[in-house]
């Protein structure tokens, strides 16, 4: 009868039991492996049974990416809600509740610090923040460190993340897809190194847009890259995918991204890479100057 003794007078009842374990684990959708949570997050949010990569909030990939003493910038830009949009609710709210959620002004952060001994301007994307869609703010955000990166001549490296173009600001939205790329192509021009990594998910106007104008275009594994989503172009097309298409593995092997890139790699990578490319820069540079003093 031992089953039957107990050390105290507290009697603990199944639903205590299930709070003091909510919120401990989680379950990977890839392998179905039971994960403790603190262990995910020692691991970068990546299933240590199968590697797939799960979403990394913003903040914790600069911390990740950039050397300690890194600055936040441009912060305080807040969307309008210029339509005055409504559908299952009102913009205006959907926005307070990404805001709450998240801690943050809209679904992009800005940075200005060193990967390894490399100055670098960083723009990274916040899925969670209504779907790392595109308005107005996170397109004006991304155009002024495009900016800083031309006018201190300093590599860019954007961290993409989203589902698209805010449809909650309609027009407004969609001209960030031209006003971003057009600052890529003056960045291009200064001959200035842009590094563009897509996460999961890439898609939409971000896709169609500056995601994929780097020099060096990577991504995470297992991330959904494209434009149009699967279930969209089968049901027009009416024709069934291949597997595994729009995600990084399709998309490398049919040549348009540079490299696939695991989140622990990541950083050693871009120092390298960032390395080369500034290399390459200078001794085109020193080229060009010889062929004007010829």
């Amino acid at each position: 009868m031992s089953w039957f003794k107990r050390d105290s007078h507290e009697i603990v009842t199944d639903a205590q039991k299930t709070v003091r374990t909510e919120g401990i684990f989680t379950k990977c959708a890839a392998c179905g492996a039971i994960l403790v949570k603190a262990e995910l997050e020692a691991n970068l949010q990546v299933c240590p049974k199968c590697g797939r990569h799960f979403r990394f909030d913003a903040r914790a990939r600069i911390e990740n990416l950039l050397e300690p003493g890194y600055q936040l910038v441009d912060q305080g830009l807040r969307s309008t809600d210029p339509l005055k949009f409504t559908d299952l609710k009102p913009y205006k709210r959907r926005l307070e509740e990404a805001q709450r959620k998240t801690g943050l002004d809209d679904a992009i952060l800005n940075a200005i610090g060193h990967i390894g001994p490399q100055p670098v301007v960083l723009s990274v994307m916040e899925y969670a923040f209504i779907g790392g869609s595109m308005g107005a703010v996170v397109g004006e955000t991304i155009a002024r460190a495009v900016d800083r990166a031309y006018d201190t001549r300093t590599p860019l490296i954007i961290v993409s993340a989203s589902g698209g173009a805010r449809m909650m600001e309609g027009i407004a939205s969609l001209m960030q897809l031209a006003k971003v790329s057009a600052a890529l192509a003056r960045l291009a021009e200064a001959k200035v190194p842009y590094i563009s990594i897509m996460t999961d998910p890439t898609t939409g106007g971000v896709t169609a847009s500056f995601a994929m104008l780097g020099d060096l275009n990577i991504a995470e594994p297992g991330a959904l890259i494209g434009f149009a989503g699967p279930r969209v172009i089968e049901q027009t097309i009416r024709q069934k995918l291949p597997d595994g298409f729009q995600r990084s593995e399709f998309l490398l092997e049919h040549g348009f991204l540079d490299a696939i890139v695991e989140r622990k790699n990541l950083k050693a990578y871009l120092q390298n890479a960032l390395a080369w490319l500034s290399a390459a820069q200078e001794l085109k540079s020193s080229g060009e100057q010889a062929a004007v003093g010829i």
